[in-house]
């Protein structure tokens, strides 16, 4: 088994009296996901983070406090014929607000940018454990 470690960020902003998220849908794909990618050698979870969030989503942000960690397990093949690999992976997420930007900027991993209502959001997000980092999010944003 093979560990890996990634980091992303659940990017908001205060629009019309209420808060928005962002989900972006990887290319090729038709999940809404919140925005993560794996750390760069020699760099640390919080600014992986921010570039991810920013590269992903073509927004500049500014990370914030720990929203939580989403864990688990999938297999990968290198090749056709090769034997699969289980890859246990675990996804440091951080509350970032949106500063500037533009989500047409995103990169070539992602197909589309949406802000959304953060229930709106709720309601998209393709995975639970992402939806409940959402209802978290929302919790705090509250306050």
């Amino acid at each position: 088994m093979r560990r890996e470690v990634s980091a992303g960020g659940l990017i908001w902003r205060q629009h019309e009296g209420h808060v928005e998220v962002v989900l972006v849908r990887p290319a090729g794909k038709q999940t809404w996901v919140l925005p993560k990618g794996h750390l760069e050698p020699g760099e640390g979870v919080i600014e992986a983070a921010a570039r991810e969030a920013t590269e992903e989503s073509g927004l500049e942000v500014v990370a914030g406090d720990p929203l939580g960690e989403v864990s688990y397990v999938y297999s990968w093949r290198e090749g056709p014929a090769d034997a699969s690999i289980k890859i246990f992976k675990r996804v440091h997420f951080y509350l970032m607000k949106c500063v500037g930007g533009d989500p047409s900027a995103h990169d070539g991993e992602i197909d589309e940018v949406a802000w959304l209502r953060i229930d709106q959001a709720i309601d998209r997000a393709s995975h639970k454990s992402e939806r409940d980092l959402i209802v978290k999010a929302r919790t705090i944003l509250a306050r």
